[in-house]
């Protein structure tokens, strides 16, 4: 069941095998204006596509078939978005919160819990999200300036950063030092770097091997 609404407004999902439940936090979510989706099992959230928006997860820890702890395990050990899980249980134990609280949860609730705990929660894992999709589009955006850049510039970035000189970077690839020049600075351009410590930033954040010196006596073509 979905909130119909266009708007790019948080969302919260919600899995929980007690309709009563669901209807409840569905109620609750619409009142203070988040889009919401509620699923009776794992198995019902995990053939959807997450949304684009920030968006936080609302599961209850016991239920049938895959158990909410579980589906942390597995969102854990994904290498793609972890989204942020708030635990709702009726029948919660200590080693179960500190699985949980181990395993990166927002909050572990015990029913009946006051709608601000919820709410507070919530609020936690959408900032949470909200940084990791930010993080994510501005490597897609970096990735897609590493792309526009010609092969020889993109050995002419990975040379720069690893603080080669241009009379350096010119031996070796055997280009004069005025060719080096003329990469760098498209490179520069191309990467929209600001100074030499910025593009060393993007180089990081790109996790680009750092060229090693080439050994005396080779010249790289």
């Amino acid at each position: 069941m979905t909130q119909p609404s266009t708007e790019q407004r948080p969302t919260v999902i919600v899995i929980d095998d007690d309709d009563g439940v669901r209807e409840e936090l569905g109620s609750l979510l619409g009142s203070v204006g988040f889009q919401f989706q509620l699923f009776g099992s794992v198995a019902d959230f995990l053939r959807i596509e997450l949304p684009d928006q920030p968006t936080c997860l609302v599961s209850d820890v016991r239920m049938p078939g895959q158990s909410g702890l579980e589906l942390q395990r597995a969102l854990s050990n994904g290498a793609g978005r972890q989204v942020p899980i708030v635990f709702i249980t009726g029948h919660g134990d200590i080693p179960m919160c500190v699985q949980a609280m181990k395993g990166g949860a927002i909050e572990f609730l015990t029913k009946p819990f006051r709608d601000q705990d919820l709410l507070d929660a919530i609020a936690i894992g959408h900032a949470r999200d909200q940084a990791w999709l930010t993080n994510e589009r501005a490597l897609a955006e970096l990735l897609a300036l590493y792309d526009s850049l010609t092969p020889r510039e993109r050995e002419v970035m990975s040379l720069v950063v690893s603080g080669r000189l241009n009379k350096q970077i010119a031996a070796e690839l055997a280009i004069t030092e005025i060719t080096v020049k003329v990469h760098r600075g498209q490179v520069m351009r191309k990467m929209r770097a600001t100074s030499l410590p910025a593009l060393a930033r993007m180089s990081d954040k790109l996790r680009l091997p750092i060229s090693e010196p080439t050994p005396k006596g080779r010249v790289s073509i």
